[in-house]
């Protein structure tokens, strides 16, 4: 048996992939796949936090695609599956769709843990400048008007301000922020 000195999460450090899979637009089912083959390999050579890319269900580039309640179907379908293969994947995952709160469209990171939804988290500040236009698909989190939303039959934390943690290592904890929230002036892990 290995001394706990020597284990790196003893020492308050933590393994952190990313996983950037192969990815089709408005293919839902095959980016779930791919997602969980990457975080499966993730999962296996140590990583206790697997992140993926910003809307890396749907891809970020379906524009006016996101408005079609068959897409968002597909990605809540989708993120099922990816809860359900979390079950026997020793990490947490954090995959990127669209979601539906309230009549209002959210681009979100949603944290998946032992066959669960931790928390889902909007983001906050949606670029639209050059060939970046969000605000034209996507409402604010700053707008979202509840702390829970329903997510596949169940009642989940919603917001910007969500802190996770993983219950297999103490003390580790972590927050989501989403592509332009990280560079902004005053992020929202600021708060």
């Amino acid at each position: 048996m290995t001394h706990p000195f020597f284990n790196l999460y003893s020492h308050g450090f933590a393994r952190v992939a990313v996983g950037v899979p192969e990815c089709r637009v408005a293919d839902p089912a095959f980016n779930a796949e791919q997602t969980i083959l990457l975080a499966r390999q993730a999962a296996d050579g140590g990583a206790v936090l697997v992140a993926f890319p910003e809307l890396g269900l749907s891809a970020y580039t379906c524009d006016d695609l996101f408005h079609q309640r068959a897409l968002l179907r597909e990605c809540e379908l989708a993120l099922q599956r990816i809860v359900e293969a979390s079950a026997g994947i020793n990490a947490a995952l954090i995959v990127g769709l669209p979601v539906l709160v309230e009549h209002q469209l959210f681009n979100c990171a949603v944290v998946v843990a032992g066959g669960k939804i931790q928390g889902v988290v909007p983001k906050s500040y949606l670029p639209n400048y050059w060939e970046f236009y969000e605000a034209r698909q996507f409402s604010s989190a700053d707008c979202a008007a509840t702390p829970l939303v329903s997510l596949l039959g169940a009642e989940v934390p919603f917001g910007a301000d969500l802190l996770f943690e993983i219950e297999s290592i103490p003390f580790f904890r972590f927050h989501a922020e989403i592509c332009e929230d990280v560079w902004v002036p005053i992020p929202p892990s600021s708060f």
